[in-house]
């Protein structure tokens, strides 16, 4: 290639990229999915409430089971989230909250578990460090 052609080339990428930089930069980025407000503060209620026992992705308590995927498991769901914070068990605590907060935390619980997958069980660590889904 001669350098006329390798100028030329690199004129024309350097400028596609100023032009899509351009165009990314300039939309509104402010566009957020419904009820991102409901999960951010349903995530401060859980860091508050439910982390010192529970894990959410593999991080927190040990003492009940991994939440990240509650929402979707069998025979779980918004009522049974509902239902086990509001009454509790032998071991967990029955936490007072509003209709309005259990809603939150519902909608935390519905986001993260849209993200995939993340009971510490199904996974299987290898010996150089990673991880692996079973």
């Amino acid at each position: 290639m001669t350098d006329k052609v390798k100028l030329i080339l690199y004129s024309a990428l350097l400028i596609s990229f100023g032009i899509y930089s351009g165009f990314i930069y300039t939309q509104d980025s402010n566009i957020q999915p419904p009820n991102v407000s409901e999960a951010l503060a349903g995530k401060n209620m859980a860091a508050k409430n439910c982390t010192a026992c529970h894990q959410i992705y593999g991080l927190g308590g040990f003492m009940g089971p991994d939440l990240t995927n509650v929402y979707s498991a069998a025979g779980k769901g918004p009522a049974y989230i509902k239902a086990f914070v509001q009454a509790g068990t032998n071991v967990m605590p029955a936490f007072n909250l509003s209709e309005t907060e259990l809603d939150q935390l519902v909608r935390f619980f519905e986001r993260i578990d849209a993200s995939g997958k993340a009971d510490p069980k199904n996974f299987k660590r290898n010996l150089n460090g990673t991880i692996e889904y079973k």
